[in-house]
């Protein structure tokens, strides 16, 4: 059968058992941000809420306002809110009383400065942080030298990279890739012609399966780093640390659990491991593959683990 016509069987499958037995045909709103692993999950989550038998809808937001919009009710789901970069936001969120936090959706995150293995030969001592205050040259390109150049996106996610360089005195220049792709572009053309690179990466995410890579081992990001300048290695400056590392936390609107509970009490159940994500995110990114299509596939392939969160 061709891989349109199965995907078209697929999306006509009947509902679950109790599908018709939902509480509201109100249709859950559920969040989708600007990264493939997110739009993924956000699919799955999704999709098993419509073979419930519920109705549902996409709702593209920005990330770190993701959980405004829930309180707004503008959206009833977050499938992704990472303590690595939402941290405060959360915090701001959970103070209003309005947003209710599902659980963790099972990977682990990270987000860091990246190198391919191949630097650690131009630059001895890494992955220790230190070793960049004598080797920034080593990382460095024509529009940036004699210092090095970072990648990231900080119009995007923020991460406070600039204010890290300064703290701890890298001599680095962060440049904006303006965007995912772009960003990640790059680092395939760098890592196949071993050029210069130092990149901000984020986990789950295809590249630590298809990369050898490390991050470097700044100092252990403590609360205090970023509100207190006095604590750290640098007196003056607040930063002076690595970035949060943490759970990737599900959120719903406090009024899911009344309104729709048995699809409250599946998204509590709903977890994915950061293997399968991945796999996922590198048919998306590097396949070409439809996010409505992967997210299906999965949840046809996968029906015995997810239906039991459909279970009172």
């Amino acid at each position: 059968m061709p891989r349109s016509a199965w995907f078209a069987v697929l999306l006509a499958v009947a509902p679950v058992a109790g599908a018709a037995a939902v509480e509201s045909r109100e249709p859950i709103r559920i969040a989708v941000h600007d990264w493939t692993g997110q739009q993924i999950t956000a699919r799955l989550a999704g999709g098993i809420l419509e073979r419930m038998g519920y109705t549902v809808r996409y709702v593209v937001t920005d990330y770190l306002k993701g959980l405004e919009a829930v309180i707004a009710g503008r959206v009833t789901l977050e499938t992704e809110q990472w303590d690595t970069t939402a941290h405060e936001a959360i915090a701001r969120a959970e103070a209003t009383g309005k947003v209710e936090r599902l659980g963790a959706l099972g990977p682990r995150a990270v987000e860091d400065w990246w190198y391919p293995l191949y630097m650690k030969e131009r630059c001895p001592g890494l992955p220790d942080w230190r070793a960049l205050l004598q080797c920034g040259e080593a990382f460095a390109t024509p529009d940036t030298a004699p210092k090095g150049r970072y990648l990231g996106l900080p119009g995007v996610w923020g991460g406070n990279d600039q204010e890290r360089i300064e703290a701890l005195g890298l001599p680095f220049v962060m440049v904006d890739a303006l965007n995912e792709e772009a960003m990640f572009a790059d680092l395939r053309d760098a890592y196949a012609r071993k050029a210069p690179l130092m990149v901000w990466v984020y986990s789950p995410h295809w590249i630590g399966a298809r990369f050898a890579g490390e991050w470097v081992q700044f100092p252990k990001y403590e609360p205090a780093c970023y509100t207190d300048p006095k604590w750290g290695i640098n007196p003056d400056k607040a930063y002076d640390c690595g970035k949060p590392s943490g759970q990737i936390w599900k959120f719903a609107a406090t009024d899911m659990a009344k309104k729709w509970p048995a699809a409250h009490r599946m998204m509590k159940q709903f977890r994915i491991a950061a293997s399968e994500l991945e796999g996922l995110v590198a048919e998306v990114d590097l396949e070409r593959q439809p996010v409505p299509a992967v997210a299906a596939r999965w949840i046809a392939e996968h029906e015995a683990q997810w239906k039991p969160w459909t279970v009172p």
